[in-house]
């Protein structure tokens, strides 16, 4: 299996088709909501964001919307070297500049898919300062823009799970509506204390202009386009295996996760978009809780031919090996009480109909068949 570059800058293929297709087909009636309408989406060659521009090249096409829609981004040179099949789209049109300081387009906006980020989730020096700025300052500069349109938009705000905080032990899936909070003293929430006030911002300005924002708390997911050089577990150990393993796992594997399948991530966030109540929070995620210990050996056994305990190692002082762990009767321990970072997604599924369609081990085979296809 091919070792994954995280600094590949080479073309990239579409999407999955099927998935793509699915997605238009399960969003369905709905998308007649953006018949003719012209879109905004900011962060529209992240992971969120690729998935949605794809899909909606597809709905727009197969359903004679007439839709219009225009990405923000940095870099859009450097985007169309790699993904041209996007770029010449004639539906799509991409705008340079920054989240926080990017002139207005000259013409009205009817939606707008708020998906930015700042790019980094380390905890560099830098890092809560420019978490802070890109989303805060961000989320102002989009609303600033929804406020001078003649109607009022609905705004898709992607937040996240973070603005929790800590999950508490005792509760398995963590709602809506529980009130816990980031710690503001600890540098590292800086990226949950951002999407706190981004929400905030949100029904600020509804309030005050009318606009219509949508707010969607993302959780953990697991599909194409997933980074495999960052923060996230899934991604990282995707990659170790893909370079013939070990699988690298930090601390002692007792975190718990859930990870959504990026094709259902996409038909929610349209579901919320078109067809949720503004000003209302709605988790995106699932249910199904797995610890990061029993990812990698997930991981390792789909993705390596002749997974063993060998292949997923802690990276402890000295490093050991799943199988030395168990001779040694020393396997990570039964935490009773392990980090969760789990939603209820209760509300999505009552008032939406949502629902999570793909299972984790086929969303590790869909992402592993796109990467070495």
């Amino acid at each position: 299996m091919p070792v994954i570059d995280p600094k590949d800058r080479s073309p990239r293929p579409p999407l999955p088709e099927g998935d793509l297709q699915a997605i238009v087909d399960r969003v369905g009636p709905l998308w007649d909501g953006m018949r003719g309408t012209t879109i905004l989406i900011t962060g529209g060659t992240g992971f969120f964001g690729s998935w949605l521009v794809e899909s909606f090249a597809v709905a727009n096409h197969q359903k004679n919307l007439d839709a219009k829609m225009l990405a923000l981004s940095r870099n859009p040179d450097a985007f169309r070297r790699r993904v041209r099949h996007v770029c010449d789209n004639p539906s799509i049109e991409f705008l340079q500049g920054d989240i926080a300081t990017f002139p207005f387009p000259d013409r009205p906006i009817d939606i707008v898919i708020h998906a930015a980020v700042e790019s980094t989730r380390q905890p560099t020096p830098d890092y809560a300062r420019h978490m802070l700025d890109s989303v805060v300052l961000g989320t102002r500069r989009i609303l600033e823009l929804a406020a001078r349109q003649k109607s009022m938009p609905r705004i898709l705000l992607t937040s996240s799970g973070a603005v929790h905080g800590r999950q508490p032990s005792s509760m398995t899936r963590i709602p809506e509506d529980f009130t816990g909070s980031p710690d503001p003293l600890d540098p590292n929430s800086a990226y949950g204390q951002a999407k706190r006030m981004a929400e905030n911002w949100c029904v600020v300005y509804q309030k005050r202009y009318g606009i219509l924002p949508l707010i969607s708390r993302c959780f953990a997911f697991a599909g194409p386009l997933l980074p495999f050089d960052g923060t996230y577990a899934i991604g990282n150990f995707i990659r170790d295996a893909l370079a013939g393993g070990p699988i690298k796992l930090s601390g002692d594997g007792s975190p718990l996760r859930s990870y959504l399948y990026s094709q259902d991530l996409a038909v929610w966030l349209w579901t919320i978009l078109l067809a949720g109540q503004p000003g209302r929070a709605y988790n995106v995620g699932s249910e199904s809780a797995i610890s990061i210990l029993d990812l990698a050996r997930l991981v390792a056994k789909i993705a390596l031919p002749q997974s063993n305990p060998h292949d997923v190692i802690t990276m402890g002082n000295p490093p050991r090996t799943i199988a030395e762990l168990i001779a040694a009767n020393q396997l990570p321990p039964d935490n009773p009480s392990p980090a969760r970072y789990v939603p209820s997604t209760h509300r999505a599924q009552e008032e939406l109909n949502l629902r999570c369609t793909i299972d984790l081990p086929e969303a590790i085979r869909r992402t592993i068949d796109w990467v070495t296809r």
